[in-house]
């Protein structure tokens, strides 16, 4: 199964042990913006900076549970560049206007034939709904791939 995958699925799921597993599925061919990438990463590193701050996890175990949720999404995502979606950034943006910042996640779902049922988009973000791809959440994904 083709999908995008939103930034909010890497910051949600990759300091999950089930949600790196769920990457790992070999079921799954998972493709990112570079741009849902950057946000991730910059998120992910907001979240554990406070957890850190709040004492909950010392710095070192911090930062290697970064490293390895980065080195995770790094392998079983194959980034694409803006470039290969650019000529639907506009389309995308018209179908996602709450949001500009998931624009380029549905720019390459279109790309990909999502709008065709070829691709779909793995997120948790309400916002994509009606966007004209499919949409995958954690619990349906599970759900689909359990049964």
């Amino acid at each position: 199964m083709l999908l995008v995958v939103d930034a909010n699925v890497f910051v949600g799921e990759l300091l999950r042990r089930r949600g790196r597993a769920l990457m790992s599925d070999p079921r799954l061919t998972l493709m990112v913006s570079e741009r849902a990438l950057e946000e991730a990463r910059h998120e992910l590193s907001r979240r554990i900076e406070y957890i850190v701050g709040q004492e909950r996890m010392r710095r070192e175990t911090a930062d290697a549970m970064l490293t390895s949720a980065l080195e995770v999404a790094e392998e079983e995502a194959t980034v694409v560049p803006d470039v290969a979606y650019s000529e639907h950034l506009e389309q995308a943006a018209y179908r996602v206007p709450r949001d500009p910042d998931d624009a380029p996640t549905v720019a390459l779902a279109l790309a990909l034939g999502g709008d065709e049922g070829r691709c779909g988009i793995w997120t948790n973000d309400g916002d994509f709904l009606g966007c004209g791809v499919p949409t995958w959440t954690t619990e349906t994904l599970l759900a689909y791939l359990k049964g």
